[in-house]
């Protein structure tokens, strides 16, 4: 008698299958995530080396990062457009030569500009392209009621991105120098390229069944145009919102390496310590959507900036006193919730402006975190060469997340 064999694939269900092809998608988009947010976030620890080696004034340096994030912020609406016309094989694959392109561009720069296009424009290009707005997209067709968790691990690759590639970046430093750390970020880039490309993207593109269908059937429109959205008072207190706190985070985030080094902290130690604000990331985040669930959307948030705000205050305290127990409480407190409120402003900005259009709407209201990102980043690099000092720095830090957290108390559509 003829035995037949079956591989463990044969045996799975349906649903099995499904369940198992959208953590892959999880997988996918996470990696993706780490890689886009780890690249672009190394800047930190590379604006000294290069300040140095040129001569040029912290404000010079810290441009280029403004610019990664500005054109991030900027291009957000351009990706989900080009994601629904060109799908996420196209999107993802030119991330990645844009990103790999560009490392290898900085590795041989000699100019202000040449940092400004490769590291600023490039690479803030290509972490929009394969980050959470394309990512989102794809995993909205394989989660469905499960996205608010699968959203909060993607959200989660900010913080693993941190941990791993931010002391990854000082030892490359150290040890072949930062044009040649450049040139092997450039490379690990492009190498991924073709992997990704041959993945199968037709299933990848498609979505689970079910879930597609039941949003084609059950989508609740509520007739939001992007013009009638911008007349409404929730639009500009989100996108003040978002401008406000990245205004104040990135303001910091830019010189927190520099700043810990010049506190006394060893070059490796600053980077590793400021590493692992990605574990406080994961956290923080876990935590504050557990907190939404138990006391409410808006307390949730206004404990956040709270914890912030004691976070800055920690941060400050490290120039008198740096020892460890400070340090380690500005990780955990400024660490923890640096991107814990991007899903629950994200879910009250979908949950007001739902409908076909919300894609577009919020976008636009994304806006605000680029402009936000990129003139935090500058202006933070503008007020340490003029000053000289980081007290003024942290000042205005503190007063931006004290305005990002005003539309929470004063806005009606938000305070519910």
């Amino acid at each position: 008698m003829d035995q037949q064999t079956t591989s463990p694939n044969d045996t799975l269900s349906a649903p099995a299958k499904q369940s198992r092809f959208a953590l892959n998608v999880l997988a996918l988009c996470f990696v993706l995530s780490v890689l886009g947010r780890g690249l672009s976030d190394s800047f930190t620890v590379f604006l000294k080396p290069i300040s140095e080696n040129f001569g040029w004034d912290r404000a010079s340096v810290v441009s280029v990062y403004s610019l990664t994030w500005l054109a991030s912020g900027l291009t957000a609406p351009l990706v989900g457009r080009l994601f629904d016309r060109s799908g996420p094989r196209v999107v993802y694959a030119l991330g990645l030569a844009l990103l790999g392109c560009a490392f290898l561009i900085a590795s041989r720069a000699q100019q202000l500009w040449q940092f400004q296009l490769s590291v600023g424009l490039c690479v803030g290009f290509g972490t929009a392209l394969i980050g959470n707005v394309s990512n989102s997209i794809l995993l909205g067709r394989w989660f469905g009621p499960r996205l608010p968790t699968a959203m909060a691990v993607m959200y989660s690759a900010t913080g693993a991105g941190l941990l791993v590639l931010l002391p990854l970046s000082q030892v490359l430093i150290d040890r072949i120098g930062w044009r040649e750390a450049y040139q092997v970020f450039g490379v690990s880039a492009l190498g991924l390229l073709v992997p990704l490309v041959f993945l199968p993207w037709r299933t990848l593109a498609g979505g689970s069944p079910h879930i597609v269908k039941k949003v084609e059937t059950g989508l609740i429109d509520e007739g939001w145009t992007l013009l009638a959205a911008m007349r409404h008072h929730a639009f500009w207190a989100l996108f003040s919102t978002f401008f406000f706190t990245a205004i104040a985070m990135y303001a910091l985030t830019a010189q927190i390496v520099a700043y810990l080094i010049d506190v006394g902290f060893p070059p490796l130690q600053a980077a590793t310590a400021w590493g692992f604000s990605g574990v406080a990331l994961f956290v923080g985040m876990l935590g504050v959507s557990t907190l939404d669930g138990i006391i409410g959307r808006r307390p949730s948030v206004l404990f956040s900036y709270g914890v912030s705000i004691a976070g800055i205050i920690l941060l400050w305290l490290l120039q008198w006193y740096p020892n460890y127990w400070l340090l380690t409480g500005f990780v955990i407190c400024f660490g923890s919730m640096i991107g814990s409120r991007g899903p629950l402003i994200t879910a009250t900005a979908l949950k007001i402006f739902r409908g076909e259009r919300v894609g577009t709407i919020y976008g636009t209201i994304m806006i605000g975190s680029g402009l936000g990102s990129a003139l935090g980043s500058w202006g933070g690099g503008l007020i340490h060469d003029w000053t000289h000092s980081y007290n003024p720095l942290i000042a205005f830090a503190l007063v931006n997340v004290v305005l990002g957290l005003i539309p929470f108390l004063v806005v009606p559509a938000l305070r519910r």
